[in-house]
């Protein structure tokens, strides 16, 4: 096997549920193939570098080996090499958003009735 569509190589690495959001990653722009925006259709190869974005972060990844079937996560991950500033990147910017959770102050019940005006008034609708 010389290559794999993009679409079908992306859904069997687990970088997406389904090979028809992967194509719409495609159209999007999300994924590029060697520094340039990658059609679904496009053939994927060993060796071939990526960069992939979608809701888990930007992955910087560097591809391994091909399937066009959807295994088992741990040999998902077999089929490529996450770049390491990729990975740090991606941890620093998850610690940064569970630090941010302590200085989220929520709510301790339902809205009361002034409360649910202000928040009518601060969207704009009133």
């Amino acid at each position: 096997m010389t290559g794999v569509r993009m679409d079908a190589w992306l859904w069997a690495a687990r970088f997406f549920k389904t090979r028809t959001l992967a194509k719409r990653a495609c159209e999007l722009g999300r994924i590029q193939s060697n520094g340039h925006p990658a059609k679904a259709a496009r053939e994927v190869r060993a060796g071939d570098r990526l960069r992939v974005t979608n809701e888990g972060g930007d992955f910087e990844l560097e591809v391994l080996l091909l399937s066009e079937t959807r295994g088992p996560a741990s040999v998902a991950q077999t089929l490529y090499r996450e770049t390491e500033a990729s990975r740090e990147l991606r941890q620093k910017l998850a610690a940064e958003r569970k630090a941010m959770q302590q200085f989220e102050r929520l709510p301790e019940g339902r809205p009361s009735k002034r409360d649910r005006r202000e928040i009518i008034r601060f969207r704009g609708r009133a």
